[in-house]
């Protein structure tokens, strides 16, 4: 296990592939789901604005949020994304061993080290197809932080293997910012009060395309709820935000949820067996979510090579335990992927010559 702070930019994320960017340029690089926000939802959003000149109140959200994974109220906090949720844990949580287990999303260990945190990595692998072994944790971690699915890995573990990380005096902080894009969702951690120190992140932004709006939430016990509202800015969710996370816990909003992430697996399907076609190009096959990452020799070549050919894609070498052969690729609609993987041959064709 390392705690190095080393050469990883743990502050690159996939918007930096698209800003200052020619326009036309398919982005590949970013997980939120195109078409979205949908049209019903921005008119909820609109709506909420009538009430700007009032403080925001949270009363109905965090109710909503509450009902949707049968919890009571003191169970939920609202935030202004999942991010500043990693910022509230890092700040509040006296951990003396915080554990990161990668590759995955890098703004919880950015927050903890922002926090002072001294943070220990475990490294998932490749070999093993970015697995979870329980067994490699250091039984004296006192925070363990793991994505479910994982950003980058798409890889969705089983909910009894990630429990088993969950001992007295741990905090187990499971982000579930993609599980809504899993059919069924389950794998999910979120609404279970039997796991102790369990803490569950949500986001909005992904399925309902809501990244500029800043809304998510955690599910945690009452006192770490409490704890993570000390830390938290008065009023840091705005009402047009709470507007959304109500209007995105209705059950129709679930349900189309539901037909998006459905959709998602038959997109995936797709990408998957294009890919497959490439002798040069292995991806991680077991991908739950909706992106996949793949690894290529070159792969920094490559994307500088599709970035010319109209598409940019999000590279690993920021992700702790991955490196320069890694991409990451958003699932989009068939066309889309087809003119995708045209652009790949090329791109693989003149990397190589």
């Amino acid at each position: 296990m390392s705690t190095r702070a080393d050469h990883y930019d743990l502050r690159h994320h996939g918007d930096a592939e698209i800003l200052d960017c020619a326009a036309g340029l398919v982005d590949l690089a970013v997980n939120v789901r195109t078409g979205t926000p949908p049209g019903w939802l921005r008119t909820r959003i609109a709506d909420s604005l009538t009430g700007l000149a009032a403080y925001p109140d949270g009363r109905a959200a965090r109710a909503a949020v509450a009902a949707r994974h049968g919890l009571p109220v003191e169970r939920v906090l609202l935030t202004a994304g999942a991010a500043e949720a990693f910022v509230l844990l890092a700040r509040a949580l006296p951990a003396r061993r915080p554990v990161v287990v990668h590759p995955q999303f890098t703004e919880p260990e950015a927050a903890l080290r922002d926090a002072g945190h001294t943070v220990g990595r475990v490294l998932l692998r490749a070999g093993d197809g970015f697995r979870l072994d329980p067994a490699e944790v250091p039984e004296d971690a006192d925070l363990v932080v793991i994505g479910n699915p994982t950003n980058p890995t798409s890889v969705l573990h089983p909910a009894d293997t990630i429990t088993k990380l969950a001992r007295p005096g741990r905090t187990l902080v499971v982000d579930e910012a993609f599980m809504d894009a899993v059919p069924g969702e389950p794998e999910a951690l979120a609404g279970r009060t039997d796991v102790p120190g369990l803490v569950v992140l949500r986001s909005l932004t992904k399925t309902w395309g809501l990244a500029g709006l800043r809304i998510g939430y955690v599910l945690a016990e009452p006192g770490t709820v409490a704890a993570l509202e000390r830390v938290q800015p008065l009023w840091p969710v705005s009402t047009p935000a709470l507007a959304a996370a109500q209007a995105c816990m209705e059950p129709a909003a679930l349900a189309e949820a539901e037909r998006a992430a459905r959709g998602i697996v038959v997109e995936r399907a797709h990408l998957l067996a294009g890919l497959a076609e490439f002798e040069e190009v292995r991806a991680v096959e077991a991908a739950e979510a909706p992106f996949v990452l793949v690894g290529m020799d070159r792969a920094d070549a490559v994307r500088a090579r599709l970035r010319t050919l109209g598409f940019a894609a999000r590279r690993g070498d920021t992700f702790p335990g991955l490196g320069p052969r890694w991409l990451r690729l958003a699932v989009r609609d068939r066309t889309t992927t087809n003119r995708f993987l045209q652009a790949l041959d090329q791109a693989l064709t003149a990397v190589g010559g």
